[in-house]
C-alpha cells in the first residue's frame, strides 16, 4: 500500500473530525444518506457519461490501484547502471552481444528498443518507435488522470444540486415545525459540505497524485530512449554515462550508479578508442 495516499486521507478526513468533536458537534449532521447518494452516485453517473465505457472502467480501476499500491522507488539510477553496461559490453563485443542480456530485462519497454537496436534497425526508427509508444503511454494516463479531474469538477456542483434539492423540498412541505426547518436546512447544506469535501479531498488529490507517477515514468521512459539510441550510436559508455545523468536532478547525479552501474574494468578499453578518434 502506498502509505502517503492512506496517510494523507486519513490525515484529511481525521482533522475534519477531530475538528467537529471539538466543537461539541454531533458527527451524524455531517453525514446524511440521501446526500450520499446524490454526491457519489451523480458524480460516478456523470462522469460515466463524459467517458467512454471502457476508458472510464479501465481508467477508474488500473488508476485507482496505481493510486493505492505503490511500485516502490523509479529506479533511474539503476536504469543508467544497466545502459552504461550496455554500452560498454556492446563496444566490446558488438550489439549481437547484448541480445542474451536483452532477453532478460523485466521491462518491456526497454526491451523492445534494445531488441531493435540488436537487429541492426536504424537509430532513428528505434526512436521514432519508442517515441510513440511512449506518446500512447502519456495519452492513457492523461485520460486516467482526467476522470478524478472531471470528478473534482462536479463533486462540488451536485453538492450544490443537493442543497438547493433539500431547500426546494423544505419550502414545499412549510416552515411551521422550526425543529424541522432547522433539521432540514441542516440536511441541505451538508451535501454542499460533502460534494467540496471530496472534491477536495479525494477526487483531485487522485488526480495530482496520477500526474507525478506519470510524469516520473516518462522522464524514466525518455532516459531509455536516449540510453537506446546513444548505444545504437557507438557512444562511449561515459558519454552515456554523463548524458543520461542529466536527466537527473542535482542531488541523484552526485549519487554512485545502484544496481552495477558503469564498470571501470570493463569500460577502460574503451577509452583508447575514444581518444583514437579525437
Amino acid at each position: 500500500m502506498d502509505i502517503a495516499s492512506i496517510g494523507g486521507l486519513a490525515i484529511s478526513f481525521g482533522s475534519l473530525l477531530i475538528a467537529v468533536l471539538l466543537v461539541g458537534g454531533d458527527v451524524r449532521a455531517f453525514f446524511h444518506l440521501d446526500a450520499m447518494f446524490i454526491i457519489f452516485g451523480g458524480t460516478i453517473g456523470a462522469t460515466m457519461f463524459s467517458f467512454p465505457m471502457p476508458v472510464f472502467i479501465n481508467g477508474f480501476t488500473s488508476v485507482m490501484r496505481n493510486a493505492f499500491f505503490s511500485r516502490g522507488e523509479v529506479d533511474y539510477t539503476g536504469t543508467i547502471g544497466t545502459l552504461v553496461n550496455f554500452a560498454s559490453k556492446a563496444r566490446r563485443e558488438g550489439l549481437l552481444g547484448l541480445e542474451e542480456d536483452v532477453n532478460q530485462l523485466e521491462d518491456k519497454f526497454l526491451q523492445k528498443g534494445m531488441q531493435l537496436v540488436v537487429d541492426g534497425t536504424d537509430i532513428e526508427l528505434v526512436r521514432h518507435i519508442m517515441e510513440t509508444d511512449l506518446s500512447f503511454l502519456q495519452s492513457r494516463h492523461k485520460q486516467g488522470g482526467d476522470i478524478f479531474t472531471a470528478m473534482g469538477g462536479y463533486s462540488p456542483t451536485l453538492g450544490i444540486v443537493g442543497t438547493v434539492m433539500g431547500l426546494i423540498d423544505l419550502l414545499a412541505r412549510g416552515l411551521d415545525d422550526p425543529a424541522a426547518m432547522v433539521k432540514g436546512i441542516s440536511t441541505a447544506f451538508g451535501a454542499t459540505l460533502l460534494g467540496i469535501g471530496t472534491a477536495n479531498l479525494v477526487w483531485l488529490p487522485l488526480a495530482g497524485k496520477l500526474k507525478v507517477r506519470s510524469e516520473e515514468e516518462i522522464l524514466l521512459r525518455e532516459m531509455m530512449i536516449e540510453g537506446v539510441c546513444s548505444i545504437s550510436a557507438g557512444d562511449n559508455p561515459r558519454i552515456v554515462e554523463e548524458k543520461l545523468k542529466a536527466f537527473l536532478p542535482p542531488k541523484l547525479r552526485a549519487v554512485a550508479i545502484a544496481g552495477g552501474g558503469r564498470d571501470e574494468k570493463e569500460a577502460a578499453p574503451a577509452a583508447p578508442a575514444a581518444a583514437a578518434k579525437k
